[in-house]
């Protein structure tokens, strides 16, 4: 006999089958899909404030003026030009570009950092407005809907303590979708084919995928996921997309191509590079904030990430977190109320404290989470100067007593800086030096006194080997503080 839960879930199934398709405008053939074209773009359109408030966007009016230009030139040319798309560069040292549903589309200045011509560029760009154009993230956002209707069974989650995150990470989890391999084939097609038709030579996108590959064999983590990880590797992509180049490029044969190596080469002079001190670093267990002028200990072997909005260290088991923001309030008195209604907190114990000559608060409170274990939070709120600083020390109730030293010990050693050592500190930056005789790559590099421990990253920097011959008068990139 058939369960009437099977039955139920067939129809779901069935309805969605029928009403959730629509033209896909790449492939002009129907497709399921759950979100239309206006959710799509107001999707993306909430979405990019959070993008931008989580990870900032990098001050750069030439290099934004450029990725502009190109972005709504070939926009023009695309499947869906009556998308208003949005282009943007990302403070983030991690090598990437991600789209989001709607026509919003971001390079991080890590993969900007590393094309080496325009031409690397507009294929990777062609290749972000190809996830747009074929509707891939609306698409991906259609099968996990449709997953979620189907599953059976009830799921527990544990606390991942993300009401303590930022309000912005609403609509993150749009940038860690995974494409499918077709996906990621269709989109390499469309980015051969937009770039070549605004005249670039689309040979040069394979050859960035080496230089991402060669990146993928040595990068760690970042705040933002790799390009290789959101975008899986289908097997021969060089191959392929040279391919589909040449083919592209038959069609005109009398086409001229453009690649303008030392036109972009010149547009990155000055790039930061890595990781920004100026926005806070971490040396000897200890986190500086050269900018906003404080320093506080970070626990031994706790794991940090930093953002424009928040700092969250945690340990490697997860089972603690330690979160450090700025407040909007202009009192502690009214940060604290803001707190306790906002996460729905039952205070057991707050004190008008000093640390460190700052006045604050300190708070322990509970928030009880239905069908999940209670959590403690050790709260510190702190006021420099017209400044409200946030530390939030949070874990399940029964292991709290484990993690509160580490939260005590990290908010109150919250202290001014006054290192000029650290107060001073640069960030590294690409600069690019033309190359005084012909010479190999790795003869060049160290010409320019580059450390031997940074010979082969920055030959990864340039897409060459370190045995390349490099010609008099040929731009190569150093990195330098």
């Amino acid at each position: 006999m058939i369960q009437i839960k099977q039955v139920t879930t067939a129809l779901i199934f069935i309805a969605i089958f029928y009403t959730g398709c629509a033209v896909n405008p790449v492939t002009g053939k129907k497709e399921l899909m759950l979100m239309s074209e206006e959710q799509e773009i107001a999707m993306g359109k909430k979405s990019d404030p959070a993008v931008v408030a989580q990870y900032g966007l990098y001050q750069d009016q030439t290099l934004q003026k450029f990725i502009n230009s190109k972005g709504q030139l070939m926009a023009k040319i695309s499947h869906r030009p009556n998308l208003s798309f949005e282009f943007k560069i990302v403070d983030s040292p991690v090598v990437n570009a991600f789209a989001l549903p709607g026509g919003y589309i971001y390079f991080t200045r890590g993969i900007m950092a590393h094309f080496n011509n325009e031409a690397e560029f507009a294929g990777v760009l062609g290749h972000e407005i190809g996830h747009i154009t074929a509707r891939h993230s609306a698409k991906q956002y259609s099968k996990q809907q449709v997953a979620q209707v189907l599953m059976v069974g009830g799921m527990i989650v544990s606390p991942q303590f993300q009401q303590f995150g930022n309000e912005a990470q609403q609509g993150l989890g749009l940038l860690f979708l995974k494409y499918g391999r077709d996906n990621e084939s269709e989109s390499d097609r469309l980015g051969v084919e937009y770039s070549t038709k605004i005249g670039y030579d689309a040979q040069e996108m394979a050859g960035f995928f080496e230089t991402l590959k060669r990146l993928s064999q040595e990068s760690g983590a970042g705040e933002i996921p790799s390009f290789l990880s959101t975008h899986p590797n289908p097997s021969d992509r060089f191959e392929n997309v040279k391919k589909l180049a040449a083919e592209w490029q038959n069609k005109s044969p009398d086409g001229s191509y453009k690649i303008e190596r030392d036109a972009y080469l010149k547009m990155v002079d000055g790039l930061v590079y890595g990781d920004d001190p100026r926005q806070g670093f971490v040396e000897n267990s200890v986190f500086y904030h050269p900018e906003l002028k404080f320093k506080f200990p970070v626990p031994t072997n706790w794991r940090l990430n930093n953002s424009p909005t928040q700092v969250q260290i945690a340990p490697e088991n997860g089972k603690a977190l330690i979160a450090f923001t700025l407040s909007d309030q202009s009192d502690l008195a009214s940060t604290a109320a803001d707190i306790i209604e906002r996460f729905k907190l039952t205070v057991k114990e707050s004190n008008q404290i000093k640390v460190n000559g700052f006045p604050a608060i300190s708070m322990t409170s509970e928030q009880v989470n239905q069908g999940q274990a209670t959590v403690t939070i050790l709260t510190y709120l702190i006021k420099s100067g017209s400044s409200i600083y946030a530390f939030h020390g949070l874990s399940n109730s029964s292991e709290f007593n484990i993690y509160q030293p580490a939260f005590i010990s990290t908010m109150t050693n919250f202290r001014a800086l006054k290192d000029a050592s650290k107060l001073n500190v640069k960030p590294r930056r690409i600069r690019v030096k033309p190359i005084p005789r012909n010479m190999t790559l790795d003869q060049a590099l160290t010409h320019f006194k580059i450390p031997q421990d940074q010979l082969k990253e920055s030959a990864v920097l340039n897409g060459m080997e370190l045995s390349d011959t490099v010609k008099k008068g040929t731009f190569i990139k150093i990195i330098s503080n």
